[in-house]
Formats: structure tokens, sequence, C-alpha cells
């Protein structure tokens, strides 16, 4: 599969501070890829390198098969969409309006406009003017002028901080749905649960190093305890290993009629992150 980013031995320094230092992974094609770590970790700065905000001081990073920096040119900033914490909306203009001086830049027709406010079910808001909206709202509307262009690579940093339980999902099943139409997502997020709904592959950064890189299914295998959590009918709760003599014990609990419910062990890639880097993600 095609590879739409490549990054080796990545290494960013401001002043006598290492942002990021010896990072290498690549992104294919159509995958959304999380980047996690808690604030300071050095999720921005990699974006700001790889959309050519910023430049590396040391190793390769490669979009589109060319150097990052190249993305400056206009046959490649059509190509991508960016969100993060600058919005840069016109804020005595429209929703709409906004959007619209975006479809002039891209050559994109109007008619997109609706389909993007539903993607992030704000298309009974379009003729609000942007001072008067909400933060989360405001973080809505930065999203769609994002992916306006069906860009074929997306980058996103905390997309949903900002936004409540009802309309996270909303944002979700538009991801999902730029992804099935193509785009590669790279997603910057310190939100676990949000890396486990989206992430086809995940790196956890911390301190600017990358210390894991999986799936997120994989991982959970990886530091799993090899037992199951069985809930008994007198509130109590059994840790039973999974064998032969769990099996036993199963068996004895259920022909008993004693089990309510039954749940995995795995852990979270939040519980996954503190083991390997003793750090939250706060």
């Amino acid at each position: 599969m095609e590879n739409i980013i490549e990054v080796s031995g990545l290494a960013k320094m401001f002043s006598n501070l290492a942002a990021l230092k010896d990072v290498s992974f690549k992104v294919k094609k159509g995958e959304t890829f999380g980047f996690l770590g808690p604030s300071g970790s050095g999720k921005t700065t990699t974006i700001k390198i790889l959309t050519a905000q910023l430049a590396q001081t040391d190793g390769e990073a490669l979009v589109f098969g060319v150097p990052a920096l190249k993305l400056k040119e206009g046959s490649y900033r059509k190509r991508i969409g960016v969100l993060t914490d600058n919005s840069g909306l016109y804020v005595r203009l429209t929703v709409y309006d906004n959007l619209k001086l975006y479809c002039d830049l891209y050559d994109v027709p109007y008619t997109r406009i609706d389909e993007v406010l539903d993607m992030v079910n704000l298309k009974d808001a379009k003729k609000k003017v942007i001072s008067k909206l909400s933060k989360g709202m405001l973080q809505r509307v930065t999203l769609a002028r994002a992916f306006l262009h069906k860009p074929d690579l997306l980058f996103l940093d905390e997309p949903t901080s900002a936004l409540d339980p009802v309309n996270t999902k909303h944002i979700y099943k538009g991801l999902e749905n730029l992804k099935e139409q193509g785009t590669t997502i790279f997603l910057t997020t310190h939100d676990m649960n949000e890396a486990e709904t989206l992430c086809d592959r995940v790196a956890f950064l911390n301190e600017g190093k990358i210390q894991l890189l999986d799936s997120p299914k994989a991982l959970r295998k990886k530091f799993a305890d090899n037992t199951i959590t069985v809930e008994l009918a007198d509130g109590s709760k059994e840790i039973i290993d999974r064998g032969a003599e769990g099996a036993q014990t199963m068996y004895n609990y259920m022909s008993e009629n004693k089990v309510v419910s039954i749940y995995s062990n795995e852990p979270t890639l939040g519980d996954i992150f503190v083991e390997v880097t003793g750090r939250k993600l706060s």
C-alpha cells in the first residue's frame, strides 16, 4: 500500500529544547493514523513540520513522496486539509460566507457547503455571524473548512476537544465518511477513547519520542493480563485466569446460574500509555 507520509529520524530543536527526538513512522494511504500523547509531547510540532509551517532541525519528512516544505506550493496545498488551534475565520462574516471564500480558493462548488455543514451538525447555523458563535461551534466551522475540498490528506489537531458528546459522535461519522472516500487522516489527540474509535494505528509520543506504534487492538492484546472478570448474582466479582482451571470455575458458576456478566480485562490505550511512559494524558 502506498505511503502518504514517511518520516525518518525527525528532530526539532527550539533554542536548547528538543521538541522531537529521532521520530520515525509511515502513514498508509486511506488509513487514520493517531499521534497520541499529553500536551507538550510534540504532537503539534509534528503537524507543523508535515504541513510546511515549520522546518525540521534534522531528519526527513516526506508527504506525497516529496519533502514536506514543498507543500507550500499551490498544487500540493489543495491536496491537504488542516485543523489547528488557529481558526483564521472572518469574524464579521457568516458561517456560509466564510465557507464560500474557501470554495472560491479551492475551486469547490457552493453546493459543497451544505454537505460539510451537515457533517459537522451546523446546517441550521449557516447564517450566523462567526463572532456570535460558541467555542464548540467555532471548532465545527473550522472542521468543515478543513475538509471542504475533500483533501487527500487531512491533519486534525485535537478535533473534538471543545465539543459535547452528541456533536463529537456526529463528527466521527463525518470522518469515517471521508475515510471511505479515500482521505488519509493524521489525528493528534490526548483522548484515548477518540483514538480507539477512529484510528487504524496509533503512535504513543512522549517527550518528543515514539514509545509504541501499532493498531489499538494489537496493543491491547500485547498488554492484556490473560484474565477475565465474572460478575456474580450476589454482586461479587471474580477474576479468573484463562485456561483449563479457569474454564472449570466458569463452568461451575454457570451451571449454578450465578453469572450476571463476563468481560475481558484488556487494558485501554490510556492504561497502556501510563504503563509505558509513567505519565497520564492530561
